[in-house]
């Protein structure tokens, strides 16, 4: 069964945004999509989020969630089948749990909308300590049983469980975010039941999900009983907006039976599938219908780690800095002064060992606040620097900024807002608008910045063919993005590749970056541009090649 809580939070949240109002970012431009029996489906112009408005009764809820909720809830050998595949995708959920810390299973566990007690039972058969709250007080009681004293299960609400002084190491609720009427209010009780730096697990159905995409309208996860519809990206804004960070998403493969299908499209009638389901089932034997099959359905799994609520989130600017003397002092100078409201700003300089004087420069700056200084002791590359600058940051975001005059640094209040409202986790700063004619205009060289142009064309129409992309200047040095997107990557380049490895490895990850139109000024080779164009070029090839076919 799933947690449901009263229409308090719903209101409080209503009144303060104002009615009708977007969950996620706020926005009010909300339409009809369609309609789900007698309730409306609505859809919100700007993030994309689903709802059902207005939202089914308690009463008409409470007739929904019976003791026979479940397929095969009905006979002792239906329920013993349904017991065996929801362990089985249990024990996949923990597995994937444990890879995502990267260290065996220990610790307490909470399961919230524990509904049979199946994942209790999985996570104690691994020596975890477990508790279980189920708002149905039939399916608290079948849990009960289940786990035979192995754990505590409550039959009630989350809301039970802030009083007790109890905090977890892992909060579990698959299948749940979807049901509860205020989903902001949920999280920032699972924020409260964790310990620091524990982690938050939950499963819901996806609109990004291939059956959403085929089925639209008809999508078999469209039912009263889910208030909610999310994508991958609400849901991400949606938890990094409510201070969880380290966030992890995977498809959420359930361990099925054809049968189990079957009943579920019989419940749920749609047309033709379930007809095409019916005939099939017919037509199969009776240990195929019943044989376990993992499936991707219709869900993602995302996990996310407790983060701190800091009232002054942190923006960490990586600069490498070499053979900059001209513009280095300014353009520090300028990022130091720079202002964000509600947001602390510090500099990490990479100096590289230069020898025009720019090491003396960046030296005047060493034990400034807010700024870090990492001394390199040979000129390994922008890539190599940048790498280094990377793990040093403290900060919630990041932005690369070169040592020179060509971005304008006025352009970074742009640039942080969509990582600070949560629209996104991924910003890059689009040159003249994206335009590949306009990148680079040499007064001094006309001819050759037309054909770094034509080059920046191609390697940008290979990049977005190869990987699915619609970008318009992919490898601008202006790169900003949440710090935690870094987590489990590794780089290693060391030149201007760094840049597309960068880029492949963070939209591989499941990061899509939007684009922000930003001022630039191009300098040429004369003015100490640096770019080596009989060599980088095959080293821009060679990583979009090599990181296609590579597993990150």
């Amino acid at each position: 069964m799933r947690e449901a809580q009263t229409m308090d939070g719903v209101m409080k949240r209503e009144k303060a945004n104002g009615v009708g109002s977007c969950l996620v970012c706020g926005g009010r431009k909300i339409h009809y999509d369609f309609s789900l029996g007698k309730f409306r489906v609505e859809e919100c112009t700007n993030c994309g989020l689903m709802r059902l408005n207005p939202q089914p009764t308690d009463q008409e809820l409470a007739e929904i969630y019976g003791p026979n909720y479940f397929p095969f809830s009905e006979d002792a050998e239906g329920q013993s089948h349904t017991s065996e595949l929801k362990s089985r995708t249990a024990d996949h959920y923990l597995d994937l749990l444990e890879s995502y810390i990267e260290a065996p299973l220990t610790g307490h566990l909470l399961e919230v909308g524990c509904g049979n007690g199946d994942l209790l039972a999985r996570a104690s058969a691994r020596g975890l300590s477990v508790t279980g709250i189920e708002y149905s007080p039939d399916f608290a009681e079948v849990a009960s049983r289940k786990l035979g004293g192995r754990g505590k299960v409550i039959r009630g609400e989350i809301g039970q469980l802030l009083t007790s002084g109890i905090r977890f190491d892992f909060v579990v609720f698959t299948d749940v975010l979807e049901h509860v009427r205020d989903p902001r209010a949920f999280l920032r009780d699972v924020h409260a039941l964790l310990k620091e730096d524990g982690v938050a697990t939950t499963v819901v159905p996806s609109l990004d999900s291939a059956s959403a995409r085929l089925m639209k309208g008809k999508w078999i996860e469209f039912k009263p009983e889910h208030l909610w519809y999310f994508s991958t990206a609400t849901l991400k804004w949606l938890f990094y907006d409510e201070a969880f960070g380290v966030l992890a998403v995977k498809p959420a493969k359930k361990t099925l039976s054809f049968d189990y299908i079957a009943q579920h499209f019989d419940r749920y009638p749609v047309q033709p599938y379930s007809s095409a389901i019916v005939l099939l089932r017919r037509l199969l034997p009776r240990f195929l219908r019943t044989y376990p099959l993992r499936i991707t359905a219709s869900g993602i799994v995302m996990f996310a780690r407790r983060a701190e609520t800091r009232r002054v989130k942190k923006l960490s600017v990586v600069m490498p800095a070499y053979n900059e003397t001209k513009s280095v002092k300014g353009v520090i100078e300028r990022v130091l002064a720079k202002t964000i409201g509600g947001l602390e700003i510090e500099l990490i300089i990479v100096e590289s060992n230069s020898t025009d004087g720019t090491r003396e420069v960046v030296r005047e700056y060493e034990g400034r606040d807010r700024v870090k200084v990492i001394w390199q002791d040979l000129p390994r590359g922008k890539g190599n620097a940048v790498r280094a600058g990377l793990r040093q940051v403290s900060g919630d975001y990041v932005l690369i900024q070169d040592a020179d005059d060509e971005y304008d640094i006025e352009d970074y209040d742009t640039l942080i807002e969509p990582l600070m409202t949560g629209e996104t986790a991924f910003v890059l700063g689009a040159r003249h608008g994206g335009s590949a004619l306009k990148m680079r205009q040499f007064q001094d060289q006309r001819v050759l910045g037309h054909l770094l142009n034509l080059g920046h064309w191609f390697f940008t129409t290979l990049v977005n063919v190869v990987y699915g992309l619609r970008l318009k200047d992919p490898f601008t040095m202006y790169k900003v993005f949440r710090a935690d997107c870094l987590r489990g990557l590794q780089f290693e380049c060391d030149r201007f590749d760094f840049d597309y490895e960068l880029l492949i490895k963070l939209v591989k990850k499941g990061y899509r970056p939007i684009e922000i139109p930003v001022n630039y000024r191009s300098r040429s080779f004369k003015e100490g541009k640096k770019i080596n164009v009989f060599r980088d070029p095959w080293t821009w090839l060679r990583a979009i090649v090599k990181y296609r076919l590579t597993k990150i």
